[in-house]
């Protein structure tokens, strides 16, 4: 069949239309948030296949089967993957239904973890080794604890001094995405001024390779999938397959959620896979029910008494320099 490459494709009105449909066809769905996309379209307009490049991480993937084994999916992925070399993005992801495996291996994509479900990838062979080589290895008791901090609260706190009290190290893992109110390198830095007492505490950036759920693309899952649970699936299987052995993670520490239902689901989820794999999954009652959600709030309304009481003096210094904010008596 007759076709060409349209690269850089704006997903707005018709076209956006169109791609929406596209997708359903093939049992997919847009969740926004591309970057850049390519198509491949028929001489009268039909969309034949579809890419999309969204930051690291490539979505979107389709074909229609009347081009299927004509190498239409490597062709869009080669765009893709030339317009991110471009951009200066070398490592890249995708998360795929487990039974485009197979396809995606044969196009230059490595197996991070898969599940019945769903398969990570990405296009280096050796790239969480790597990543797992350049961390310190402890012997002993040891814990590991994946946090936002969107900002860093006592409740956060409280969890990391509860759980080192448990082992004898504890990784504190900060979510690297940029996709929170607060940016990651500040949330990092405060996470390490306010625990640097703490001396078996090691923060670190999440990297590439710890899953957040508020990046976790669903488009694949047919409707009415527990979304929650092949996150927590797949988490699992990373974290405590490939991740926790390598750095002698035994104990992995989450916090009570009463406020969050997406949450909460994934942590019991987690209690249920992580021991599996040997890792013991340890929950911390919230601390005065402080949240960082209570934190962004307490901002918004202008509630700046309230402040102290929610936040370390380092976290409280910082959000009244980042928003220029006075009035609290210290």
């Amino acid at each position: 069949m007759d076709h060409f490459v349209s690269r850089g494709v704006e997903l707005s009105g018709a076209r956006l239309e169109k791609t929406e449909a596209f997708l359903n066809k093939m049992g997919l769905r847009y969740e926004g948030g591309a970057d850049y996309t390519v198509q491949l379209v028929s001489d009268c307009g039909e969309i034949l296949a579809n890419g999309s490049l969204c930051g690291k991480v490539l979505k979107f993937i389709a074909v229609d089967p009347r081009l299927q084994g004509e190498g239409a999916a490597l062709t869009v992925v080669s765009e893709l993957v030339s317009e991110a070399m471009m951009r200066g993005i070398t490592k890249l992801f995708l998360f795929t239904k487990a039974s485009n495996e197979m396809l995606f291996r044969g196009i230059g994509f490595y197996t991070l973890a898969a599940t019945r479900d769903v398969c990570f990838m990405e296009n280096a062979r050796a790239g969480l080794d790597r990543w797992l080589g350049s961390i310190e290895k402890f012997e002993g008791t040891v814990g590991a604890a994946v946090m936002n901090c969107n900002p860093f609260t006592l409740g956060h706190r409280y969890l990391i001094e509860t759980a080192a009290k448990a082992v004898d190290h504890l990784y504190v893992f900060v979510v690297s995405e940029d996709r929170s109110r607060f940016p990651f390198e500040d949330r990092l830095a405060l996470v390490k001024k306010g625990t640097e007492d703490i001396k078996n505490v090691h923060v670190m950036p999440s990297g590439d390779y710890m899953i957040s759920f508020a990046t976790f693309p669903t488009y694949f899952l047919k409707d009415g999938t527990d979304a929650e649970s092949v996150y927590a699936s797949l988490d699992a299987a990373l974290f405590g397959e490939r991740i926790a052995p390598k750095l002698n993670i035994t104990k992995r520490f989450v916090g009570t959620e009463p406020y969050s239902p997406v949450t909460n689901a994934y942590n019991e989820a987690m209690k249920k896979l992580l021991p599996r794999c040997g890792v013991e999954v340890v929950e911390i009652e919230r601390f005065r029910g402080i949240s960082a959600s209570s934190v962004r709030e307490a901002l918004d309304r202008g509630e700046l008494s309230s402040l102290k009481e929610l936040v370390p003096d380092g976290t409280l210094r910082y959000l009244l320099e980042k928003n220029s904010l006075k009035g609290i008596d210290r």
